[in-house]
């Protein structure tokens, strides 16, 4: 019932957001040239069908312990034992691609050690405790906080995880472009300057929704982040990122024009 009603309130969403819906539409369609229009159509519904289900599914992790019902299968935790064995610490970096907040609370949960998780500022704070205040093991971190980056580098030293987000210009300096399906679009470096600095390796994961509507969370392999070589592993970064959204457009979660972004 409550992922029913979830998906009826997004389809009134989408055509209460014509603006979100177009941008929508034309990420899709440089996502995947050549689709009819009907078809596009249908996938930009699914979009906003599968963010509300998303959501809907946060919030209840937040309410209630045994986050693990809402998953089916984790792909590739042997990749996150490996690369954590030796005690360094381990950047984590997902996407706006399915439920990366419940991403966190699973590594979190299956890694045994004190992760945090990297998000933006909620403008609401009643909002940011609500959908941050639960009982998972996860330490939330505010992007925009003046001593975020020293926190999360002594984190990594100690061994913790840290996990960010890497598909999201923030508008700063530290982007990079990148070739992302054809046409050059902003990237954060900040990731990979943090995993350099703190010699921990890089590790993708994704948690994306099943046909059964339960999640699958995929794992990659572990890589490390040579001095200099940071740009080199941003662009391993997107190769990646670019292959999971390919595979999975309707649960691309970026309501705004990736390649020419806000100021």
């Amino acid at each position: 019932m409550r992922l029913r009603v979830a998906m009826r309130l997004a389809d009134v969403a989408s055509r209460r957001l014509p603006a979100e819906r177009a941008v929508v539409r034309r990420n899709l369609t440089r996502i995947l040239p050549g689709t009819p229009p009907r078809a596009l159509d249908e996938l930009v519904g699914a979009v906003f069908r599968n963010f509300a289900v998303c959501f809907a599914d946060l919030i209840t992790a937040n309410r209630r312990a045994g986050v693990g019902a809402l998953v089916a299968a984790i792909d590739g935790m042997a990749e996150l034992q490996k690369a954590t064995r030796d005690g360094r610490g381990l950047v984590v970096l997902t996407a706006h691609l399915g439920n990366w907040e419940l991403a966190g609370r699973m590594l979190a949960r299956d890694a045994a050690r004190p992760t945090h998780v990297v998000v933006a500022a909620e403008a609401d704070p009643a909002v940011e405790r609500f959908l941050r205040g639960g009982v998972a093991p996860v330490r939330f971190v505010t992007r925009a906080a003046p001593t975020a980056s020293l926190a999360l580098l002594a984190a990594l030293r100690r061994g913790e995880i840290v996990a960010l987000q890497g598909d999201r210009a923030l508008g700063t300096r530290g982007d990079v472009l990148q070739p992302f399906f054809g046409a050059p679009a902003p990237f954060p470096l900040g990731p990979f300057v943090l995993a350099r600095a703190a010699g921990a390796p890089v590790v993708p994961a994704f948690c994306l929704l099943d046909a059964d509507r339960r999640y699958r969370i995929v794992v990659g392999a572990p890589s490390s982040v040579e001095a200099g070589g940071e740009e080199a592993a941003l662009r391993r970064w997107v190769a990646t990122l670019q292959a999971m959204v390919k595979r999975h457009p309707a649960q691309w979660f970026n309501f705004y024009d990736v390649w020419s972004p806000p100021a």
